[in-house]
């Protein structure tokens, strides 16, 4: 394979950990993702099937947790949660999904095509043209959705959406999943305005890290992420706090209605299933919508 740019590399971590959780027992998992282990390269897939001896699982875990407390748990739980919100919007009649910076993200083939709803899927073109490879090779032929080329810190999203078959007249949601800490506050604001023409009842989510953490402010069990990220491979570049998100939102017209953490991961997901895992503090997920009376941009 051929080697991709630093910010495209950051999709595999997740799926492999994505797919670590397919291990488990059904009833003790945070999601299913049966197809996780499919997608990433071969090298990952013996990662993950090592992974079923549980010392190796552990010290995977210990060892993603070594670099920013409670990392492995950050990034089920986060999984899990947008999962949720996916299912919310089809279930609430959203017929068309775009994902931001996808990566090798599967739900559009395991949640939102097996209704009849669309699939939009936006990355680098690199990560665009390996997950297209990956995809045919796994099922065979490009499932139904629909793979765009864009680099959101340049590029025209909009106007990409558009030719690619998207209706800016119907309500859409959007996943923004791991993709702002690799942005500038630029390429914030772009991807932003590119989306002022969504029509009301469309929905928003998305996670950001804490600004205090990149600046070195607080470094809440994650120095070592920190250091090799922000400091030595220069790809982390924006942050927020979390009383910053409803303005930045409502400068582009939407409305946040909730932004969870490890508090709330716990509470919703971890402590029902008896899971004792730690998450990290660094990172938070957005839900936010336009408002159903407010006039089309």
């Amino acid at each position: 394979m051929t080697a991709l740019p630093a910010a495209a590399q950051t999709a595999f971590g997740p799926m492999v950990i994505a797919a670590c959780e397919q291990i488990l027992p059904a009833n003790q998992r945070l999601f299913d993702d049966p197809d996780a282990a499919r997608l990433l390269p071969p090298g990952q897939r013996l990662i993950v099937g090592a992974c079923r001896w549980k010392p190796i699982h552990h010290l995977l875990v210990r060892a993603t947790d070594s670099k920013a407390h409670g990392l492995w748990g950050s990034m089920l739980c986060r999984k899990r949660y947008a999962d949720d919100k996916v299912r919310d919007a089809l279930h609430d009649g959203i017929k068309q999904f775009a994902f931001l910076g996808a990566g090798l993200d599967t739900r559009p083939y395991r949640l939102v095509t097996p209704t009849g709803a669309r699939s939009f899927e936006t990355d680098l073109p690199a990560n665009i043209a390996y997950k297209r490879r990956r995809l045919t090779e796994t099922y065979g032929q490009l499932p139904a959705t629909t793979l765009t080329a864009v680099d959101l810190e340049t590029d025209d999203l909009a106007a990409a959406l558009t030719a690619a078959g998207f209706d800016w007249t119907e309500p859409a949601m959007f996943i923004w999943e791991a993709v702002t800490q690799y942005l500038t506050e630029d390429g914030i604001r772009r991807t932003l305005a590119s989306l002022t023409p969504s029509a009301p009842g469309s929905r928003l989510i998305f996670t950001y890290l804490r600004q205090d953490f990149l600046d070195g402010t607080e470094d809440y069990g994650a120095a070592p992420a920190r250091q090799e990220f922000v400091t030595k491979r220069h790809v982390w570049h924006f942050g927020l706090l979390p009383e910053e998100t409803p303005k930045l939102l409502r400068d582009y017209g939407w409305t946040e209605h909730e932004q969870v953490g490890p508090a709330e991961y716990a509470e919703r997901y971890l402590r029902p299933l008896g899971r004792d895992l730690t998450v990290s503090q660094i990172e938070r997920f957005v839900y936010a919508d336009r408002s159903t009376d407010q006039a089309h941009t």
